[in-house]
């Protein structure tokens, strides 16, 4: 009998098909020089990425039980190279954990079940149903201790600083094992743990590169991202004789809570100041005010939106790349743009409040919290969840005229500065600054949610005060007050579509009997619904093109109507008319 063989349903493909699909020589730079001439990269990871200890906090067990049954790991875009020998190592530990206490754990079960279950253990004796069938068996069963699974999370929805509860819950994760720069924000659901690394950085090249930049009398605080803030206390060390005034930031653990962090230690160094998700650490004594009079040096570039905040809390910022030992001192993101942007929605009649994510705390607090703002200033809002946001998606949403992102202040927030975006997008906080009848802005720049919901609070505890200024002390008359666009300088009617019109008749003309059926024709002619402006009928209104039938006006219609005609017949190759043509 001759072997079936299944049939070929791909076109041919031989080897210069897949030449542009070679796979490329993956870079680590962070493993250090030399690494490949070693041919180790199994071990530089295993001592990189501190899997012995990894292992052993996922070993560990409950009641006799293991505790994290379904183990998600989660890399950035940088680090996905190297999430399938990460994997390997992890299984070969957990495998080699499980062959060795199968023989204990089966001893324990028994005895649990012999002396600690007696009432148990008699009720199944005297039991005459099958095992199938009866419930006796179920704690039986439930002693039996499955094998770990361990999944990949390489594409997350949101920002790779975070951790993705969302795509750990597709597969039930009991933990997420976050690998690389992390904002450790505090997630509301899942176990985590947060793996670093350990990457390499030739200390004496930035000793040199920070003398060359700062000279002895600057105040200068150090910084850098999760990864190499490893680094920060000897490189403080280092620099002490020659800078007196000199600081440098360490991990802020308390905001981990409840998660564990692999292969990092703090320091002993006295901690000064809290600030963002870092403690201060070198002085006797500072406070948020003095962050203005030092100056930055962080290792590596932050994310755009964690750039901006640090921009605007020091009087300088310098950059340095450990990977071709260079320096950066600006031109970093401006506050300028984002002064325009909030003055552009004072004017906006229709905000989409854009949710980046969905693991953070406090979220449903904050979108709460500016839904309301945004009602009670009479505009208009819509909620969207969008994972990785593009200028092709949020094109989709013309309507939208100034989008509202509620996303992680590290590497959640766009700041578009290329202007690739067809509608601005600010932050919450400006959006509340641009909702206040008078903007006051220091300077300052805030991306976290704490901020804002300290204020909402604030704000109902003074609410029952009488405030000269409050919406029921103002004139009736005030929403014939015109609105100027302060950005273009346009006279506005729809900047606040939710105020009640009482003194404007705009309201469509009545119909026929015949055409009141006609819910698109009726409502698009109305500028004013129910009291309230149709920000959709005047976008409608405005548009070039509306629908079928808008480029007819009604002097083009003729009321007798149009005769019949036949129109073309026949397929793509031979229409009738070119049949004619031939004979």
């Amino acid at each position: 009998m001759t072997d079936i063989v299944a049939p070929s349903l791909s076109t041919y493909q031989d080897d210069v098909t897949f030449q542009r699909y070679e796979e490329s020589k993956h870079e680590r730079p962070y493993l250090g020089p030399g690494w490949e001439a070693h041919g180790d990269l199994t071990g530089k990871l295993n001592e990189y990425y501190s899997i012995p200890e990894l292992c052993d906090y996922l070993k560990q067990k409950h009641h006799g039980k293991k505790r994290f049954k379904k183990i998600t790991l989660q890399f950035p875009d940088a680090l996905v190279a190297d999430s399938a020998i990460v994997v390997q190592l992890i299984q070969k530990a957990l495998e080699e954990n499980d062959n060795h206490g199968d023989d204990v754990e089966s001893t324990v079960v028994i005895e649990a079940v012999d002396h600690n279950d007696s009432h148990k253990h008699k009720e199944k004796d005297d039991c005459k149903k099958t095992c199938l069938n009866c419930k006796c068996s179920d704690d039986i069963e439930g002693e039996k201790d499955v094998k770990q699974q361990v999944w990949i999370l390489a594409d997350t929805a949101y920002s790779s600083c975070c951790i993705d509860e969302v795509a750990a819950g597709h597969v039930g994760s009991d933990i997420v094992v976050h690998f690389g720069d992390a904002c450790l924000n505090t997630i509301q659901k899942l176990q985590a743990v947060y793996v670093f690394g350990k990457p390499y950085l030739e200390l004496d090249r930035v000793v040199e590169k920070f003398k060359e930049t700062y000279s002895t009398e600057d105040k200068v605080i150090l910084m850098a991202d999760a990864p190499y803030t490893r680094h920060l206390p000897e490189l403080f060390n280092a620099l002490t004789p020659f800078f007196a005034n000199i600081a440098y930031t360490d991990i802020d653990l308390e905001l981990a809570n409840n998660a564990k962090i692999v292969g990092f230690e703090s320091s002993s160094h006295r901690e000064v100041f809290r600030f963002s998700s870092r403690v201060i650490k070198g002085l006797e004594e500072l406070q948020e005010d003095d962050l203005s009079e030092f100056k930055l040096f962080h290792i590596t570039t932050p994310q755009p939106p964690h750039l901006l905040f640090l921009s605007t809390k020091f009087s300088e910022m310098t950059t340095y790349e450990p990977m071709d030992n260079s320096t950066n001192s600006g031109p970093f993101p401006s506050l300028m743009k984002r002064y325009r942007y909030m003055q552009m929605a004072r004017a906006a009649g229709t905000i989409g409040i854009l949710v980046n994510t969905l693991s953070l705390r406090n979220t449903n607090e904050v979108i709460k919290t500016v839904s309301n703002k945004i009602r009670e200033a009479g505009k208009k809002h819509y909620m969207f969840v969008v994972g990785k946001p593009n200028v092709a998606k949020l094109a989709n949403f013309e309507s939208i005229e100034l989008w509202c992102i509620l996303g992680c202040g590290q590497g959640g927030i766009i700041l578009d500065q290329s202007n690739e975006f067809y509608k601005p997008i600010i932050t919450p906080y400006e959006l509340e600054m641009a909702l206040n009848p008078v903007v006051t802005w220091t300077g300052q720049w805030c991306t976290g949610f704490d901020e804002l919901l300290k204020e909402e609070q604030d704000a109902e505890t003074n609410s029952d005060e009488d405030i000269p200024n409050s919406p029921d002390s103002k004139d009736d008359d005030e929403d014939d007050i015109p609105q100027f666009n302060p950005v273009t300088g346009k006279l506005i009617s729809t900047s606040r579509p939710l105020r009640q019109i009482q003194h404007l008749e705009i309201d469509a003309v009545s119909q026929d009997s015949k055409d009141q059926g006609q819910l698109v024709k009726a409502f698009s002619k109305s500028l004013a619904i129910k009291g309230t402006v149709s920000t959709s009928a005047q976008y409608l209104q405005n548009r070039a093109w509306s629908g079928l039938g808008s480029d007819f006006t009604d002097t083009d219609v003729d009321p007798e109507g149009a005769v019949v005609e036949q129109g073309r017949g026949g397929v793509a190759r031979g229409y009738d008319f070119d049949i004619r043509k031939d004979k």
